[in-house]
């Protein structure tokens, strides 16, 4: 199978690089104005997610409740205390940054676009795979701070829960809402320049991402990290989706599920979003000087999860043309 590169995960590349070299703009103190532009680019990426997502597919997903809860369950439990084990092996080994990240990464919520872009290309349950998506997102809203807020006090950081989730659905539900409300009027133009909506959504991701990583960089917390950091979150990522997946796949086959909904189950409750969780990460951390070192697991995660999903997603296509 042939990859094609993609011009996102590129461009993730080019942003901390451009952090690396160029941190001033983006740092708290830059001419770029992070503090207002990360709320203002949140809201916008949202309130596009909310223009585009299908009421109809919502609506054919909501019946299949046993799948929702193996999915949810995946995301905010396992997956949080897969990260809580992680953390007493890894401790002696990571920066406090790096632990924040690790299980930052653990408690986000599922991916929508490509969980379902995956669901569909292997055949499975599409209208399932919105669904646990987009009740990830919301759920992910309480749930993933109040996960944080117990792992920041054992790092000795608290974390303002009440402050943290009014940020989130403020800058994340409520303009998520106002692009369902306005749908019926624009949701046709939306789907129609479906792709330019996605490049603007993506951008903004980018642009966060540098904004995320000039502080870090110009504070030089990064001197601390050797690339061996990278060698223990690429194998970390792929222990943790491979684990996810063979517990979906079990569960999935012990309750009866359908072929359509495992797969289904398996794409959303083993991965995590990026999309998402750059902007939460800004509006959960703040102005954290060590923002760059919390994304970097996500930002490995993301990319291995891409490639294996969608391998996985060919093979299970033939298996099931066949």
């Amino acid at each position: 199978m042939k990859i094609k590169p993609d011009w996102f995960l590129l461009g993730m590349g080019a942003a901390v690089l451009l952090a690396w070299f160029f941190p001033g703009p983006g740092s708290s103190d830059g001419w770029m104005h992070p503090c207002v532009l990360v709320k203002a680019g949140v809201a916008l990426i949202f309130f596009l997610h909310g223009l585009l997502l299908s009421t109809a597919s919502l609506r054919d997903g909501t019946l299949r409740w046993p799948v929702h809860l193996v999915v949810q369950a995946c995301t905010f439990l396992l997956f949080p205390l897969m990260g809580m084990g992680l953390l007493v092996l890894l401790r002696p080994l990571l920066s406090t940054e790096l632990q924040l990240g690790l299980f930052f990464l653990c408690a986000l919520p599922s991916t929508v676009s490509s969980s379902v872009a995956m669901t569909a290309a292997a055949r499975g349950n599409v209208p399932v795979a919105v669904f646990n998506a987009t009740l990830s997102s919301l759920i992910g809203v309480v749930l993933t701070p109040l996960w944080i807020g117990v792992v920041a006090k054992t790092t000795g950081q608290a974390l303002p829960l009440g402050e943290v989730i009014w940020d989130l659905v403020r800058w994340l539900v409520l303009p998520l809402l106002a692009g369902q409300l306005i749908r019926p009027w624009f949701g046709n133009w939306a789907q129609r320049h479906k792709s330019q909506v996605n490049r603007i959504d993506r951008s903004v991701i980018l642009l966060l991402v540098y904004t995320s990583f000039c502080d870090s960089v110009k504070r030089g917390v990064w001197s601390d990290n050797g690339w061996w950091v990278l060698i223990i979150f690429i194998a970390v990522s792929m222990a943790l989706f491979f684990v996810a997946m063979s517990v979906m796949r079990a569960i999935s086959r012990r309750a009866g599920f359908s072929r359509e909904d495992e797969i289904a189950a398996i794409f959303c409750g083993s991965k995590k979003t990026l999309a998402a969780g750059v902007p939460m990460a800004q509006l959960i951390f703040g102005a954290h000087p060590g923002m760059g070192l919390i994304l970097l697991p996500i930002m490995i995660y993301h990319p291995l999860q891409l490639v294996i999903c969608s391998v996985l997603a060919t093979r299970w296509a033939r298996r099931k043309a066949n």
